[in-house]
């Protein structure tokens, strides 16, 4: 999920205007630069790459300390899933840069022999960004490396709903890397539909089925090209549990795709799990064992985003049919915005909890019967 673009807030005309014509400017200002060249020579983006990499070593412990603040990260998750990847991420991308760029031969048509052919990249030209705010640096920085590497120039829309992080960003950016080329804008949903009504030749986003329609219904004013990642319902299925050692494996497995990344709010969390119901039992029962073992150390969870979303996930189990069916965990702090890891089984199957993405530590079993004959024969027919 990231910023949205909904209804502008009503404001002053003259403000709109104002704020208006100080992007359009932006994004002309851009464009020149862009366009004099200097973002396609390979030790620009060498040294834009290297500043990137200086940006993130150099505030380590600020970078700790803003994630804490947006989302309660503890400094091994903050590490794992955006400083450190980040700038191993940068690394190989420097360390490949010169090969990626090079020209490579391709097959020409024999109509037009005697001619040679060759495959050339190029950047795009100016391309816009817009991060979350459940990985709010690394699903900044890590497009924004990709696209300085191709050698483009661009504009950082940093989440809203992480404000700590897009301050820190905003602060930050213009210390390490060519700011007439690389430019930030904070601002919340308004700014993000003017942002859209300027013409880009490439557009990133981050974030929800309801807001990418949005991006992409204004990128088509432009016939701008758009790169979304969504979320959506992505179901565990568990098909056989055998051997001690392959059910410990499969169960740790769960369990780091489902709570370790920012409490289950990532677009690649585990949803809920399919399982054929004899293994039930033995799963929820390991589920439970390992959590307990996972999570021994209090704040080691990040915490719900805010109170709209603490809400939202807490309704799901104000359903009577779905709270009774929730098996381990279900404490939520609202004073702390915490929910703990929570397994439901088999909750109706038209509930809200199974109907939406949930993007959160609540994870529902449902269980399946599996006529084996049937299948053998289903298979041997076909």
């Amino acid at each position: 999920m990231a910023p949205g673009l909904g209804a502008m807030e009503e404001k002053p005309a003259a403000a709109t205007k104002h704020t208006t014509i100080c992007l359009g400017s932006m994004a002309s200002g851009l464009r020149e630069v862009y366009e004099s060249g200097r973002t396609k020579d390979m030790e620009w983006r060498q040294s834009q790459l290297r500043g990137l990499i200086s940006l993130l070593t150099d505030n380590e412990e600020e970078i700790f300390d803003v994630l804490h603040e947006d989302l309660g990260k503890h400094r091994g998750e903050a590490f794992r899933d955006e400083l450190g990847i980040l700038v191993k991420s940068i690394k190989y991308t420097l360390q490949n840069l010169k090969k990626w760029m090079a020209p490579e031969k391709a097959e020409a048509p024999l109509v037009a022999f005697p001619a040679t052919a060759m495959v050339v990249p190029e950047p795009l030209g100016v391309v816009l960004i817009f991060s979350c705010w459940n990985l709010p640096l690394g699903l900044a920085l890590e497009p924004l490396s990709g696209a300085l590497a191709a050698g483009n120039a661009i504009v950082l829309k940093p989440s809203e709903l992480a404000p700590a992080t897009a301050a820190f960003l905003a602060a930050n950016i213009p210390k390490y890397l060519d700011s007439s080329a690389v430019k930030v804008v904070l601002g919340g949903p308004n700014v993000g539909e003017e942002l859209m009504e300027h013409r880009w030749d490439k557009v990133l986003f981050t974030g929800s089925a309801r807001v990418g329609r949005i991006i992409m219904t204004k990128a088509a004013k432009h016939l701008t090209p758009v790169a979304l990642e969504l979320g959506s319902k992505c179901p565990c299925i568990v098909d056989w549990l055998d051997g001690k050692r392959d059910r410990q494996i499969a169960v740790n497995r769960i369990i780091g795709a489902k709570w370790s990344t920012c409490a289950g709010q990532a677009c690649i969390a585990i949803d809920h799990i399919l399982v054929e119901e004899k293994f039930a039992p033995i799963l929820i029962e390991l589920l439970k064992s390992t959590l307990k073992r996972f999570m021994a150390e209090p704040g080691g969870m990040a915490r719900i985003l805010n109170e709209k979303h603490f809400q939202r996930l807490s309704a799901y189990l104000e359903d009577s049919n779905v709270a009774s069916s929730v098996v381990h965990g279900g404490y939520m702090d609202r004073k702390t915005l915490r929910i703990e890891p929570t397994i439901l089984l088999n909750p109706p199957v038209d509930s809200d909890i199974m109907t939406e993405e949930i993007f959160g530590p609540l994870l529902p079993i449902i269980t399946v019967q599996i006529d084996y004959n049937h299948l053998h024969l289903h298979l041997q027919i076909n």
